[in-house]
């Protein structure tokens, strides 16, 4: 739920983010924290009054990449309910609330342990309380108690949208006199003036994949020192995390770019040698579906315990732990894999466990159910890793801040520590997909032809890279030693100038070959000295929005509108279309994640449902939201139908409304849960080069269009009476970069 105290954040790349955090996709939000500005960072900004509640909502738009605050009150009128309705619906349905709130084995945990916990009348504390779950599972413990009218409940939750939800979830639930809640981040409650007295029981759910991201230190501090009385009951009691050494391919190629790009062919370094921090991923916890890879991972190490949090009393904001690990196998130690166990009651009897599926320990097992809103993580071992023997002895020392985790291996031979933070102004950090993306020969190698055909039509070329590639701005300016590059580089902005001066040497060229435009305005012919742009190119790629959907790369074709007047009338574009492709997929666990609310431990939950997003019928014009996910880390999954196009997009003309549809055959007997679709961009207009980003390339994610309700269907002519064909049609809003995506089926 939302914890609460202000620091400041780097924000990862993920799919659905819990309201702590960034949801990266059209419209975001920020609350709780707040954070430094990015590409993709939107914030809420809670402010109060006596007489009403104001949020202020910063929405981002994904084709141009300005933003704007749009004020949210909690007051009476009947217009703010409906700009705060459709402000926010939009938003929690693209968050992992529904997620978490679908994740039985949690909410029993929970439930089970605030009834064995509170056993007579008593002051309980809900951090975080989003819809009011946890504090209606302590009132009604209460209620069981003896003179249960002396106990009370209180609740704070900051995000204003979720107090809303909360008020509706308590009122039909028949708790609205139970639970007394406020619309506060927790370090803004005052005993005295808010509540009573402290509280004897504090239930709180503010856990990360990490455990630590949302910010659990800090608000249990607070809780402490200011909000709860000595030796309080605490559910949960106690969280530990665990980790485990592995070696994988995968995972390698994930972080170390320098010594992949080695077996390129285009003879661009993106990290020169001697520059080994100039481009990587940030130092730190990945969170990642690993069962997806399991059959990709060679353990060498029992799981180790790490840290060890107790909620029951004040944490410390720092802290180390040394660990000797002996090695059950020989290899090369890429990654630490970890993940939490929490025990939720003082005897140690109910546990919740974030392990992956190979862990058979008793307390730490797999809960069986997938899930995104908790992952393993997942921590690089710089360059090549450590090389081991079976029965090697590995050091490993883990410190702990308020909000994050880092480690530094090492054996007899070898030394790893933590990766250079701090490298300077040029020190660039991409997603891991983004690292594997620029390490990928076959990526590479179709880049480094398309561009060279479109260099053979053009001699001494002023070329646009319209995007934040620095690969491509390197590419041109080391095959075309005549062209001028002009990068616009709209997210990278001064780190994308400062990258430039840092490598061109080694590319071979100087650093003036490139111009990055800084202005905040739009290019024209004044900047490009009256000369018109033969060349207009990108990936695309946009920093920072490596969470997004896929069409919402369009940026780029929004781009080229914005620069037709600098254009000349023969320009070439690349890419010059894209295809929007799409493909029937069976997915229960995804969509068992997404369905609708009924009852969560006897309490209804159905009233979130339209709010939340979730798969079930939705009011006219009401439609389920297309969400960004790796497809391959989405638990089981099978696809029911060949890849079909549903329609394209000409970049070589201005950006307009778009329409397509399809109707497919089911190649495949099985449950269809929804339909998964994504961009193949086509680099060159004899379409020789195309780059997919389809299910089975895992470097990008894909939409997901879930339906209410699956369908069994089958082969045409199978005689099973399943649905054997679906038309599917798409429509394309150059206004909002949105794509809307409704389905028929047969």
């Amino acid at each position: 739920m939302i914890s609460l105290l202000s620091k400041t954040l780097t924000i990862p790349s993920l799919p659905l983010l819990r309201l702590t955090h960034l949801t990266l996709t059209t419209h975001s939000l920020f609350t709780g924290f707040t954070s430094t500005p990015t590409p993709t960072a939107t914030q809420t900004r809670p402010m109060s009054s006596d007489s009403t509640q104001r949020v202020f909502q910063l929405k981002l738009d994904p084709l141009t990449g300005n933003s704007e605050w749009v004020i949210i009150e909690d007051g009476n009128k009947e217009e703010e309910e409906e700009t705060l309705k459709s402000s926010s619906n939009a938003l929690l349905a693209t968050t992992s609330y529904l997620d978490m709130l679908n994740d039985d084995a949690r909410n029993r945990a929970f439930r089970e342990a605030i009834d064995k916990t509170i056993t007579r009348p008593c002051h309980v504390l809900d951090i975080g309380a989003g819809t009011g779950l946890l504090s209606m599972m302590a009132a009604r413990a209460m209620g069981t108690c003896d003179d249960s009218k002396k106990g009370m409940v209180t609740a704070c939750e900051s995000y204003l949208p979720m107090v809303k939800l909360m008020r509706k979830v308590l009122h039909v639930n028949g708790m609205g006199k139970n639970v007394k809640f406020f619309n506060k981040r927790s370090d803004e409650l005052q005993v005295g003036v808010d509540i009573p007295s402290r509280a004897d029981v504090l239930v709180s759910e503010i856990l990360d994949s990490e455990l630590l991201g949302e910010g659990l230190i800090p608000t249990l501090q607070h809780a402490h020192d200011e909000l709860l009385v000595d030796n309080p009951l605490t559910v949960p009691y106690r969280a530990t995390t665990y980790g485990q050494l592995v070696e994988s391919t995968f995972l390698w190629k994930l972080h170390d770019l320098s010594k992949n790009e080695e077996e390129a062919s285009d003879s661009i370094r993106l990290v020169p040698p001697g520059l080994d921090t100039i481009l990587g991923v940030k130092t730190q916890q990945h969170p990642m579906q690993c069962d997806a890879i399991s059959k990709e991972i060679n353990l060498l190490s029992e799981p180790f315990k790490i840290f060890e949090f107790d909620f029951w009393k004040r944490p410390d904001s720092q802290g180390d732990s040394k660990v000797l690990i002996k090695a059950t196998n020989g290899g090369r130690v890429h990654a630490v894999v970890s993940w939490w166990v929490l025990q939720l009651d003082s005897e140690g009897t109910i546990f919740y466990s974030t392990a992956p599926g190979w862990i058979t320990s008793p307390i730490a097992t797999y809960t069986g159910n997938w899930r995104d809103h908790w992952k393993q993580c997942v921590w690089f071992i710089p360059g090549e890793g450590i090389p081991i023997s079976k029965g090697e002895e590995v050091h490993l020392h883990a410190v702990h801040s308020d909000t994050r985790v880092s480690y530094n291996l090492a054996t007899q031979a070898t030394e790893i520590r933590e990766g250079d933070s701090s490298a300077g102004d040029s020190h660039l950090t991409l997603s891991p997909e983004r690292i594997a993306i620029y390490g990928d020969r076959k990526w590479r190698s179709c880049m480094l032809t398309a561009l060279e055909n479109l260099l053979r039509e053009r001699a001494n070329p002023l070329c646009i890279v319209a995007d934040d590639s620095v690969f491509l701005s390197l590419l041109i300016a080391h095959l075309s030693k005549t062209s001028k590059v002009i990068a616009l580089f709209p997210g990278l902005r001064e780190m994308g100038v400062q990258y430039l001066k840092a490598v061109a040497d080694a590319n071979g060229f100087t650093a003036d070959r490139v111009e990055v435009f800084q202005k905040k305005k739009h290019l024209t012919l004044h900047d490009t000295k009256q000369k018109k742009v033969d060349l207009l190119i990108g990936e695309p790629y946009y920093y920072g929005n490596d969470g997004m959907l896929p069409w919402q790369n369009f940026r780029f074709w929004k781009e080229r509108t914005m620069l037709d007047s600098v254009l000349a009338e023969d320009v070439l574009v690349m890419p010059c279309k894209a295809m929007l492709k799409a493909c029937a997929m069976s997915l229960p666990d995804l969509w068992k994640s997404r369905r609708c609310l009924s009852k969560i431990e006897d309490f209804d939950h159905s009233i979130v449902n339209n709010t939340l997003g979730a798969c079930g019928d939705l009011p006219e014009p009401q439609e389920g939201p297309l969400l960004p996910f790796f497809i391959w880390q989405c638990g089981e999954t099978q696809e029911l139908s060949e890849t079909f196009t549903i329609m394209e997009f000409d970049f070589s003309k201005s950006i307009g409304p778009c329409y397509g549809k399809a109707q497919v055959e089911f190649t495949e007997q099985g449950m269809c849960h929804g339909f998964v679709l994504w961009i193949d961009w086509v680099m060159d207009a004899k379409n020789s080069v195309v780059l997919t980003t389809g299910p089975d390339e895992r470097y990008w994610k894909q939409g997901v269009k879930l339906l209410s309700q699956p369908v069994a269907v089958g082969v045409r002519g199978s005689n099973t009476g399943n649905c054997c064909s679906t038309l599917l049609e798409a429509t394309f809003d150059p206004s909002s970069g949105e794509l809307a995506v409704k389905h028929v089926l047969s």
